[in-house]
């Protein structure tokens, strides 16, 4: 069951979902919502780090020093959210926190789909 990628996609889309849902719930000024949807989240964070960490384990036989770089870029894309709602709950200017988040999840999606065990979109 770990040993594929479905889990761990699963993971990251639920979590992305969740991500989603408490900065908008933050926004609309329900804060007991958000803080709850941020702790699940969290709960998120470490079932994406488990489920990574099978695969890393599992598959970096295959390209060992791109799949180190895409567990590390993925290690700060869940900084980078966790950052992202913890500035915003402090008032805290989220500018360049939400670009480190779009540029590091974009290169792991794109190290991801790419690196021999991911999905071939790229050609």
């Amino acid at each position: 069951m770990f040993y594929t990628t479905h889990t761990h996609i699963f993971t990251w889309v639920v979590a992305l979902i969740l991500f989603l849902v408490a900065v908008y719930l933050f926004k609309a000024g329900n804060a007991k919502a958000s803080k709850i949807v941020h702790m699940s989240l969290r709960l998120f964070y470490v079932f994406i780090i488990i489920t990574g960490a099978i695969l890393f384990i599992e598959f970096s036989a295959n390209n060992a020093a791109l799949y180190g770089v895409k567990f590390i870029v993925g290690l700060l894309v869940i900084g980078f959210s966790e950052m992202v709602l913890v500035r915003m709950k402090k008032s805290k200017s989220i500018t360049g926190v939400v670009i480190g988040l779009i540029v590091t999840l974009l290169i792991t999606l794109y190290l991801g789909f790419r690196l021999p065990i991911g999905f071939n979109f790229f050609g």
